[in-house]
């Protein structure tokens, strides 16, 4: 065999991979994979443990990572500029819209920007200007401008 490394080498080689992973492709899972991979390395470094113990501590770690990287998360939430950037419908909330098809039982169509979309609100004609208040799944509530 060309490399004989010794196998806390192979886990920090590992732990290195996994957090070039989630760096090309970022979904900050794998990052707390890297830290038990990491951790691993060092425990099989200082207690020169045999691999299938070492694939225990490995799931061990990984378990206590995931568990404790969610934690941190869930405490402390990605702050974004724009909340809304990824939610269509709460970006349209206060807009006013025209309607295209007639509000008539609650339901119509209203064009907004180049599109149009399902709409509930009070009776409407077409071609009346109503402000978007709120979203069912992809239907928008109306209600008319005064």
């Amino acid at each position: 065999m060309p490399f004989d490394l010794d196998p806390h080498w192979l886990w920090l080689i590992a732990a290195i991979v996994l957090a070039i992973a989630e760096i090309v492709a970022p979904g900050f899972f794998l990052i707390w994979l890297a830290a038990a991979a990491a951790a691993t390395g060092a425990v099989a470094f200082l207690l020169e443990l045999p691999v299938p113990l070492q694939a225990l501590v490995f799931a061990i770690a990984s378990l206590i990572a995931v568990f404790a990287g969610r934690r941190y998360m869930e405490a402390n939430p990605a702050r974004s500029p724009d909340p809304m950037l990824n939610d269509r419908t709460a970006r349209l909330v206060g807009e006013i819209v025209t309607v295209v098809e007639p509000i008539g039982d609650g339901s119509g169509r209203v064009k907004v920007g180049d599109g149009v979309w399902n709409a509930t609100g009070p009776a409407c004609p077409s071609g009346a200007k109503v402000r978007v208040t709120g979203a069912k799944g992809s239907t928008l509530v109306v209600e008319p401008v005064e």
